[in-house]
């Protein structure tokens, strides 16, 4: 076996995986019964036609487990078919026969490799049976062959499309996982260089003044625990083993620096209300990157903004986040790569960060921290 084709055998299933069942499944199961209906008495010409419409209806139900079980449905539709062909001694010439291809799509879409091998094989043994029953000119042939290429085409496209866009979304929650714990890193080097140097000047001064020494050690105190509750964050995300700085990364206090205004760009102000000066050092800056992300995001894509509002609340029950701007959103209203990663930061830390356009214009970047999830 090739290196391609084995690494087709051996191929997973798609992912992500695929939702059991939409709406869109139960409207075809609705709708393509009455069309047999229809077309069977509307073509008396075709030879057994009720055989195949009872047929035909009674493979629609395949189409509800197509994604979840798509080889198996495209066994039993085309195995039914050929048997069906054999006992009456030809094969089914309506138009709805048209929604087998839709099982043909579901397995090139969301099967593994060896189901996409198998439903291929499949579909060329039936398109061979078919040879048996009529006489097909170049351009049947060609035409049949085009409709088959183009419907696996498609399943192979939109397959390998769902799966860079996985992969993408994998890598910037990798990213703000590693983005956070560097940050968390770089907040407890910090504490632990203060301990370090508050431990080396009680021991100066011990000999000479034990009062000094005992205050030494109750700021040393302050700074073991504020570091054992950064660390007790830490293990919750991964980081590579590369070197970080021990300088403190920016923090819920440096947000004041977001209220600047650009040439050409929106105003920003920034409101804090709440003992702002209590939170984590943590939770702080992940305030911090989720307001400059969110101003950033307003900056570049709100089209025609001449404000940008960020407001932090703090209280007891955690931190609140709000960035408004009056600006129109791009043409695109999907989330991107910028607003998932900001939902994976606020999701390490417990909390939740909500994205949307305001009724009456503009978009709002909501964030909540609650003290449960970060204190935790």
């Amino acid at each position: 076996m090739t290196s391609p084709l084995r690494a087709l055998w051996d191929a997973p299933a798609a992912s992500p995986r695929p939702p059991r069942r939409v709406w869109r499944d139960w409207l075809l199961v609705g709708v393509i019964p009455p069309l047999v209906l229809i077309e069977a008495a509307a073509r008396p010409d075709v030879p057994w036609r009720w055989i195949w419409a009872i047929v035909l209806i009674a493979l629609v139900p395949t189409l509800l487990w197509r994604r979840t079980r798509p080889l198996a449905m495209v066994a039993i539709a085309f195995a039914v078919g050929a048997v069906v062909s054999v006992v009456v001694g030809g094969e089914p010439q309506f138009i709805t026969t048209a929604y087998f291809l839709v099982l043909v799509y579901a397995v090139m879409r969301w099967g593994t490799g060896r189901a996409m091998l198998a439903g291929g094989a499949i579909v060329v043994a039936n398109s061979f049976l078919s040879l048996l029953y009529r006489v097909m000119t170049p351009v049947d042939l060609i035409g049949g062959l085009a409709v088959v290429v183009l419907t696996v085409t498609l399943g192979v496209a939109f397959r390998w499309r769902a799966s860079a866009k996985s992969r993408e979304l994998d890598r910037v929650r990798s990213l703000e996982r590693e983005q956070l714990a560097r940050d968390l890193h770089d907040t407890v080097a910090h504490h632990v260089s203060a301990i370090a140097i508050q431990a080396q000047a009680g021991t100066a001064v011990a000999p000479h003044d034990p009062d000094a020494a005992a205050e030494v050690l109750r700021v040393i105190e302050v700074e073991a625990s504020r570091t054992l509750d950064e660390m007790r964050s830490m293990v919750r995300v991964l980081r590579r083993a590369d070197a970080a700085g021990l300088a403190p990364v920016p923090g819920a206090s440096d947000l004041a620096a977001l209220a600047r205004s650009e040439a050409g760009g929106p105003a920003v102000e920034v409101h804090v209300e709440g003992e702002f000066d209590a939170l984590p050092p943590a939770v702080g800056a992940a305030v911090y990157r989720l307001a400059q992300e969110a101003v950033t995001n307003a900056r570049r894509h709100a089209r025609g903004a001449t404000r940008v509002v960020v407001r932090v609340h703090v209280d007891g029950a955690g931190v609140r986040l709000d960035v408004r701007d009056d600006g129109a959103p791009a043409a695109s209203a999907l989330p991107g790569y910028g607003l998932t990663g900001m939902a994976e930061r606020a999701a390490l830390l417990g909390g939740t960060c909500q994205a949307g356009a305001i009724p009456g214009g503009g978009w709002a970047v909501t964030a909540v921290l609650p003290r449960a999830g970060w204190s935790a």
